[in-house]
């Protein structure tokens, strides 16, 4: 069509308006017809950028994009979320009917179906994981857009590296409560006060959780002044700062370096110094900084001066605020995490509430245990314990494997409605102490056989926790030559779990251990 137009504006500037060879017009005019019409016939279809919004009970929009191909009856494409673009899966196009599939986070599916009305596409949308729950559905009605409504922001100019210095927090993994793993965007202000309520009244705080820690969705808009704003989910955030920290307690938050959180609500991309006295502000202790985003704006390799810049902005607040870097263990993080003012950096990606992830994530640290020393710590993500993907076997496998990294211990479960025998493996103080032990001596593998593997972390006072892993789907008999263990030959020791003393004598210890089970031993030193 272009093309076109300007043939059309050749002949008037060279022959005039009345005075042109009509042949050759006419040919023009034929073939501007033509393609008007292959134009028309096109976008009878659904190829093209196609726009829509999803307005959320908080009262906040997210803005979603379908980039759409379609050859015959097959549609392949995007669906383009926080910049970031989720390949369709099983798309068709029959009968003026759309039918298209995307995976999300992994465990996610969302199917699009939608029916083309004139230049409108009215969508269903249904979202489905892995739990029993029915698919959450929702409608919208898309249309046509253009590419640059998908364009992405510049990257921002990054710092000058240099060595943040060590804000002197969290001298042993942080312990307290997330909110992500069980409510995810359901939380609120009522569900953050109830959770903190929770860990006072049982016990949890006596045994060490400290931090109450609000995940992605409290966000809105920002002001006039650039100030980042809550939904209506959280009405003041100061109040409830106020309310967490009456309790004795301390109050996390999260936001990401890039435009858009992983939920699509509002970043701190270019807005990093001021959102970090926003927080001192409000009161908070904690954040918690998410990748999300800006993984579509900048390279994995700008992530140290990325972080680092909140890491400046953090100390520069005038708050003490631990800072937690969450981008999934990229560009080997211990190595730099530390030098941009990280407390801990999440070492993997997401954690599920199942066997499979959590054995997975929990056996593949020991390689990167050297990088946790007091105030910097490797984080395998938060604790699943007592969401029901596991047994209680296994949650106690969980929980010994987080203690022995001297990973951080952040349960997230309901922690109105959790089990006696949930709140035991929380509050179980002799395994804890391992966690907390102020040295932060490294585990290490002492023997691995099939299935079974024995692990060894010294503690300060000099005992020793040695720890009996059976991963194997059957019950299998464990054995610990203290010799070739380097423990010499103990008499006794005293089992975390089962909280009673155990006499020792010869060189073996001989335990037959449940499948997806541990037993763990704590070794007084010779």
């Amino acid at each position: 069509m272009g093309e076109c137009r300007q043939t059309n504006r050749r002949y008037l500037k060279r022959f005039g308006p009345y005075d042109f060879d009509k042949k050759k017009l006419m040919r023009t005019l034929l073939c501007c017809a033509f393609l008007s019409a292959a134009t028309m016939y096109a976008q009878s279809g659904i190829s093209g950028v196609w726009r829509y919004e999803v307005h959320r009970q908080d009262d906040t929009i997210e803005v979603l994009f379908l980039n759409l191909n379609q050859q015959g009856s097959s549609v392949t494409g995007d669906v383009i979320e926080n910049y970031h673009p989720r390949h369709i899966r099983n798309g068709s196009y029959t009968d003026g009917k759309l039918h298209a599939e995307i995976s999300r986070w992994g465990e996610q599916v969302i199917d699009y179906d939608g029916a083309l009305a004139g230049d409108r596409l009215e969508l269903t949308i249904s979202r489905k994981d892995n739990s029993s729950s029915p698919p959450h559905v929702t409608q919208a009605v898309a249309t046509r857009s253009t590419e640059d409504a998908i364009r992405l922001p510049a990257p921002l100019p990054l710092p000058e590296l240099h060595d943040v210095p060590d804000n002197g927090l969290v001298r042993t993994p942080p312990m307290g409560w997330n909110s992500w793993n069980h409510f995810a965007g359901r939380v609120n202000d009522k569900v953050v006060r109830a959770a903190a309520d929770a860990v006072v009244s049982s016990g949890m705080k006596d045994a060490g959780y400290v931090y109450i820690n609000i995940d992605d969705t409290w966000e809105a808009g920002r002001d006039a002044n650039g100030n980042i704003q809550t939904n209506k989910k959280f009405p003041d955030m100061k109040a409830l700062a106020d309310y967490v920290h009456s309790k004795g307690l301390k109050i996390g938050i999260y936001s990401s370096p890039g435009p858009l959180t992983c939920a699509g609500y509002e970043a701190s991309y270019g807005h990093e110094e001021q959102d970090a006295k926003t927080y001192a502000s409000w009161g908070f202790d904690y954040l918690k900084y998410d990748w999300c985003s800006a993984g579509e704006i900048y390279k994995d390799g700008d992530m140290r001066p990325v972080y680092q810049k909140m890491g400046d902005a953090l100390q520069a607040s005038g708050r003490p605020i631990v800072f937690s870097l969450c981008q999934y263990g990229r560009e080997d993080v211990w190595t730099w995490g530390a030098k941009v003012g990280g407390n801990l950096w999440r070492t993997t990606g997401d954690i599920s509430d199942n066997w499979e992830s959590m054995s997975t994530i929990g056996f593949s640290q020991m390689k990167i245990a050297e990088y946790a020393t007091p105030g910097r710590f490797n984080d395998p993500d938060m604790l699943e314990v007592g969401n029901g993907g596991m047994t209680d076997d296994e949650y106690r496998v969980h929980f010994s494997l987080w203690a022995m990294l001297s990973a951080p211990l952040l349960a997230g479960n309901d922690l109105e409605k959790m089990s006696k025998s949930t709140l035991a493996i929380l509050t179980n103080k002799e395994v804890i102490a391992v966690d907390q032990d102020p040295a932060v001596h490294h585990a290490k593998q002492i023997a691995a056989e099939n299935s079974t593997e024995i692990w060894a972390r010294e503690m300060h006072d000099g005992s020793t926790v040695v720890t009996l892993f059976n991963r194997g789907d059957q019950p299998a008999k464990m054995t610990v030559e203290w010799s070739k263990s380097g423990l010499g030959t103990p008499t006794g020791a005293r089992n975390l779990w089962t909280h009673e003393d155990v006499n020792l004598s010869g060189d073996t210890y001989a335990v037959t251990v449940p499948r997806h089970a541990v037993v763990m031993l704590r070794v007084p030193k010779s």
